[in-house]
C-alpha cells in the first residue's frame, strides 16, 4: 500500500483518494471475511498544500463582463455570485421569494446561517427584468434550476468563453466579493454579515492583505512627497 501511494506522491491529491477507495475496498473484504486485515492501516496520507479556490480580480471580472452583457444568463449568474457573496449552492436557489423590501434574506444551506444581504443597484436592475414565473432567478436552458455541480460546469464553460483562464469558479467569487468589501474599508464583522462565515479568521485575512496594500500605497506616496521637497544641493565648481 505504502508502495502504490507512495508512486503517485507527484500528485498528491490522486494518490490520497485511491488511498481513500482502497481503505474503503479493504473494509468491505474484512466485513466479508475475506481479509483477516486492513493493510492500509498505518499508511499515511500525502500531505500538501493548496491555496484553495482562486480568488477572480477585477480584471478578469471587467473581462467578463465585457463578454457576457447585462441581459445575458451569464452576466446574472456573475451579478448574483458578487453582489450576494454567497455559495454556489444558495446562489441557485434563489428567487423572488427571498427579496423583501429591497434585502435579498437566504438561509445558508451549508451551514444553517441567515443572511439578509441589501441589493445592490446591478444586481436589482438584473433581477427587475427576468419574468416572474421562475421559481428561481437561474435556469438552465430548459427552464429548469441549477443543481450546484451542473451550475459550476456551466459557468465555468462561460468564463472560458470569455477568454478567462481555468481555474475560476464560482466560488472564486464569493472571495472577490470579501476581498472587494475589504478593500473599501469594511471590518471583519461587516464582511461576516454579507458572507455568513461564522469565524474571524477567514474574512480577516481579506482585511489584512486589504489593509497592507493600503499601508504600502500610503508608503510610497509619503517617498514621493518627501523626494519630492528634498532639494538637491550641487557643489560649488571651485571645490
Amino acid at each position: 500500500m505504502q508502495k502504490i501511494i507512495g508512486e503517485k506522491s507527484d500528485t498528491p491529491a490522486a494518490a490520497n483518494n485511491i488511498l481513500r477507495m482502497l481503505h474503503l475496498l479493504m473494509r468491505h473484504a474484512v466485513d466479508l471475511g475475506w481479509r483477516g486485515d486492513d493493510p492500509t492501516q498505518g499508511v499515511r496520507k500525502i500531505r500538501h498544500k493548496t491555496a484553495g479556490f482562486k480568488t477572480w480580480e477585477e480584471h478578469h471580472i471587467e473581462a467578463f463582463t465585457d463578454h457576457h452583457k447585462p441581459g445575458t444568463r451569464a452576466h446574472l449568474a456573475l451579478s448574483l455570485l458578487l453582489y450576494t457573496g454567497q455559495r454556489r449552492s444558495d446562489a441557485v436557489r434563489m428567487g423572488r421569494q427571498h427579496i423583501r423590501n429591497g434585502v435579498l434574506s437566504i438561509v445558508q444551506q451549508k451551514t444553517g446561517q441567515d443572511v439578509h444581504v441589501p441589493l445592490h443597484p446591478e444586481l436589482k436592475a438584473a433581477i427587475d427584468s427576468l419574468p416572474l414565473d421562475n421559481l428561481t432567478f437561474l435556469v438552465t436552458a430548459q427552464g429548469k434550476p441549477f443543481s450546484p455541480a451542473g451550475f459550476t460546469n456551466w459557468f465555468r464553460d462561460v468564463a472560458r468563453e470569455a477568454g478567462l483562464p481555468d481555474g475560476l469558479s464560482p466560488h472564486g467569487l464569493r472571495k472577490a466579493t470579501c476581498r472587494r468589501l475589504a478593500e473599501a474599508g469594511c471590518t471583519p464583522h461587516e464582511i461576516m454579515a454579507i458572507s455568513g462565515h461564522r469565524s474571524l479568521a477567514e474574512v480577516t485575512r481579506y482585511t489584512v492583505e486589504a489593509g497592507r496594500k493600503g499601508l504600502a500605497q500610503r508608503a510610497v506616496d509619503r517617498l514621493d512627497r518627501i523626494e519630492t521637497r528634498t532639494v538637491t544641493v550641487k557643489p560649488s565648481k571651485s571645490v
